[in-house]
């Protein structure tokens, strides 16, 4: 559990960065320069995703049961995962409807995401995993509107062919993963 939880404060700390030091950040980048900053943030970053990957691997191999999820809960899970898979692509393809509604769909899909795991596992190292994404998620996204208010930024409104595309490829995304790659990946079948 101790790399899951080292891999955890990697990760998410070089990616709250801004949600708790957006000065130093800025000082920091400065100073080293642009290049260099994004190469240590990137480094720390796959550090911690590689101390992610390996812990909850190894935290799964000793489960501790917190609670067992009624069966009704993965389904409702796997609803929210399709929801996550069409914000994260929102988050990438310009010109749609949702991001400019929601301004940060990459954010909101990771707080889906986690959300939905919590609901459908009830072992330690899950509830570590999707409950430190969870509330980070939520704390990112606050910033992150923050942010919006103080620069008053502005999201050009969405139009219908990319909001269409953007759904299209996240249910094509989602089926993709949820009928394949999280059994070959992660060897758990959502729907196996």
């Amino acid at each position: 559990m101790l790399w899951l939880i080292l891999g955890l404060v990697l990760f998410l700390g070089a990616h709250s960065v801004r949600v708790f030091a957006e000065d130093w950040r800025n000082r920091t980048r400065a100073r080293l320069g642009e290049n260099a900053f994004k190469g240590l943030y990137s480094l720390v970053s796959l550090l911690g995703f590689g101390l992610i990957i390996w812990g909850f691997g190894q935290a799964r191999q000793q489960p501790v049961a917190l609670w067992v999820p009624p069966v009704g809960m993965r389904h409702l899970a796997s609803l929210l995962t399709l929801l996550a898979f069409v914000l994260l692509t929102a988050a990438k393809l310009p010109g749609n409807a949702i991001k400019a509604k929601l301004h940060h769909p990459m954010v909101l899909g990771v707080k889906t995401w986690a959300l939905a795991h919590l609901l459908a596992n009830g072992m330690l190292a899950h509830v570590l995993l999707f409950g430190a994404f969870l509330l980070w998620a939520v704390l990112d996204f606050r910033a992150a509107r923050q942010r919006d208010r103080v620069g008053q930024v502005v999201y050009a409104p969405g139009r219908a062919g990319p909001t269409a595309l953007t759904v299209l490829l996240g249910v094509l995304l989602w089926a993709g993963f949820a009928f394949w790659a999280h059994g070959a990946w992660i060897g758990v079948q959502p729907f196996g």
